[in-house]
């Protein structure tokens, strides 16, 4: 009850007039407090991540810059700062754009998980054979259906069939990996095939997509996204976070040696809680080149 009373007593009372006076003795408002105590980058973009300042940026997904400059400049007159803080406005630009960037590559991401892998549209026949070409450079496919897929780590002789659950993010994922970083790829796929602690690097690679999409639909990224990015995170940033995820993968399952791919999920949310783990520290940045 004590306490109660003391949380309502601080929220109606105590902390406006606290605020008061922080503001008269240091003549700064509580936003530029927050920015002056923080760091840059998630220390400061979380820290205004819950501010009543983020109402100024409403329910709108689809944010421009150019919006997030005149939302800057409103808060700025309605908080008295004065335009000359150059400091300020900035670094409120920054991280505007990082909160605002972060929901719209959200939806970029949710909507090409919605779209099924679908074998009548050239585009996505065109990126499932660039992929065996870039794994499989020295040995050519026989026909579009063929036990030849099994040897990247598909279930069948059709792929498609394994793109349901994540939709053309998992191809695009698979193929981004491949494409940027080809040698970790190929070398990775060939230490899928071990006789013993092998693994369906195609498969895997695509639960690894859904790995990567539930991280960001639960905020989890947050932190990663706004230390690695001075702005608004874009549909690359989320590629080299999952090939972050699939090289430390093949580490964390050797290092690990399963009795056997049974035991799978056992071992996937045990990585799953690490990554979990790695991505509440503040100052986190996880990128293949670290």
């Amino acid at each position: 009850m004590l306490v109660y009373f003391w949380g309502f007593l601080y929220s109606n009372y105590v902390r406006f007039w606290l605020k008061w006076i922080l503001r008269l003795l240091t003549r700064k408002c509580e936003l530029q407090r927050v920015f002056d105590g923080s760091k840059a980058g998630a220390q400061r973009t979380l820290s205004i991540g819950n501010h009543r300042i983020i109402e100024w940026l409403g329910n709108a997904v689809h944010v421009e810059e150019a919006e997030v400059e005149k939302c800057v400049r409103d808060v700025m007159k309605e908080k008295k700062i004065e335009q000359k803080d150059t400091g300020f406005k900035t670094n409120l630009h920054i991280s505007l754009l990082q909160i605002s960037g972060y929901k719209k590559l959200y939806l970029n991401v949710e909507n090409l998980r919605k779209v099924p892998y679908d074998s009548d549209n050239e585009e996505h026949e065109e990126q499932l054979i660039e992929l065996w070409n870039l794994l499989m450079p020295h040995e050519n496919l026989k026909a579009r259906i063929t036990k030849q897929w099994c040897d990247i780590g598909f279930q069948g002789d059709d792929p498609k069939t394994d793109f349901r659950g994540m939709g053309l993010l998992g191809l695009v994922n698979l193929v981004y990996f491949s494409k940027h970083y080809t040698n970790e790829a190929r070398q990775i796929l060939s230490r899928s095939n071990h006789p013993k602690l092998g693994y369906s690097y195609a498969i895997v690679g695509i639960n690894l997509t859904e790995m990567a999409y539930s991280l960001l639909k639960n905020g989890a990224l947050k932190s990663h996204l706004y230390n690695m990015v001075s702005g608004s995170p874009q549909m690359d940033h989320f590629h080299q976070f999952y090939c972050y995820l699939v090289y430390e993968f093949d580490k964390f399952w050797f290092e690990e040696e399963p009795e056997s791919i049974m035991h799978f999920n056992q071992y996937r949310e045990k990585f799953h809680e690490k990554i979990k783990g790695l991505l509440l520290h503040c100052d986190v940045i996880l990128t293949l080149q670290n």
